[in-house]
């Protein structure tokens, strides 16, 4: 029978790390997938819950959950509302979070291998972490970014030091989220530590790169990008899809998109082979 659990750790700056893991119970030993969310995203957004049970009725332990300052609260698990939160957020305090889940996993389930999935901004973490922890067994991105500066204007920084805030949209309810000017001073004082693009060449696991031909979020061809920095990465195109792979949210199906179907079905083949696909 699958089922669902509930955890909470200790995150980054005191705040809390909201988390929970999907698995079948006949299964006694099962390998962890670890699934880092994206920006302005969580771990209970669109279709991820799907996505869970998706791989548990594979065999699987999957487990995700909120970065601590996701800006999610226990109140409300399915809407950013802590903007405090959301504002003082930074990359250093999302890869601790990174860390911390993977000790929880480490420390708590006899797990064969770890496995590690990143969405978007999610997948840049997941690429930097993949270099640098010998406990990741495999690494799969979905839509990942290459550059954690993408995701502002290089002509705001200015004014972001000066003010100490800016503004970022929220596509899908026009919410203006604040960001402080810390997340850039982060940035600025680790950036050789988070280079994506260094940090793809030193990925020595297995590595599948899935990303949509129609993601005018993160375009295909940074997808590309990654893949020429890391040439022992599998990358394959799923054919018009978008940054989402044709979730929502809410999500109300009780199916996966077509899009993302075809996303979790790669990565299932991709995790049950004994190795990535080399390119020449």
């Amino acid at each position: 029978m699958i089922k669902k659990e509930h955890f909470t750790l200790s995150g980054a700056a005191g705040k809390m790390i909201l988390g929970d893991w999907t698995y079948d119970d006949k299964n006694t030993n099962p390998d962890t997938i670890i699934f880092i969310h994206g920006f302005k995203g969580f771990k209970d957004w669109g279709a991820h819950n799907l996505t869970a049970a998706f791989f548990a009725s594979k065999g699987y332990r999957y487990l995700k959950f909120n970065l601590s300052h996701s800006g999610v609260t226990s109140e409300n698990q399915n809407e950013v509302t802590d903007m405090d939160a959301f504002a003082s957020n930074t990359i250093s305090m999302e890869l601790s979070d990174v860390s911390t889940a993977i000790d929880y996993v480490n420390t708590t389930f006899p797990s064969r291998s770890i496995y590690l999935i990143g969405h978007s901004r999610g997948g840049g973490l997941a690429i930097i972490q993949a270099a640098r922890d010998k406990r990741i067994s495999k690494l799969i991105t979905w839509s990942a970014i290459s550059d954690f500066s993408s995701l502002w204007k290089k002509e705001q920084e200015k004014e972001w030091i000066l003010t100490g805030k800016i503004f970022v949209e929220n596509a899908r309810t026009k919410e203006k989220m604040p960001l402080n000017s810390t997340l850039l001073e982060d940035f600025n004082k680790h950036k050789a530590d988070f280079n994506i693009r260094n940090a793809a060449k030193q990925v020595h696991v297995p590595w599948l790169i899935l990303h949509g031909d129609d993601d005018v979020n993160v375009k295909f061809s940074v997808a590309q990008e990654l893949a020429q920095k890391q040439l022992n990465a599998e990358i394959q195109k799923i054919e018009g899809a978008n940054h989402v792979y044709g979730a929502y949210h809410p999500y109300t199906s009780d199916q996966l998109p077509p899009q993302l179907n075809q996303v979790v079905e790669k990565s299932l083949v991709f995790l049950q082979s004994t190795s990535a696909i080399n390119h020449p």
